[in-house]
């Protein structure tokens, strides 16, 4: 039996660069994260998913990002970065929902 590596670092790199490249358009964020799903273990990673889609970045236990303020390894395309009203966090969660 040959087993996977588990590589959250990996992962996070690939969702952030592809939402950082899709700008600030939420549809083609949207597309981003439905095509990504067939080349990404979401279930596999989906803890790494939910920290990148609300906090931006890995969470270390407590909450603290895990990005050293590296701006590879983290979006501005996320819940915690929307603006602070009714209808921009609906947005978000509608892309997260997929």
């Amino acid at each position: 039996d040959e087993k996977e590596k588990f590589e959250p670092t990996v992962f996070r790199d690939t969702i952030v660069q592809g939402l950082n490249e899709a700008g600030d358009d939420l549809e083609a964020i949207a597309k981003f994260l439905d095509a990504a799903g067939s080349r990404l273990d979401y279930r596999r990673y989906a803890d790494t998913l939910f920290d990148i889609l609300v906090a931006g970045s890995m969470l270390a236990p407590g909450g603290t990002r895990i990005d050293d303020n590296d701006k590879t390894k983290m979006t501005s395309h996320c819940v915690f970065f929307a603006d602070e009203d009714h209808d921009a966090i609906r947005n978000y969660a509608q892309v997260s929902k997929g």
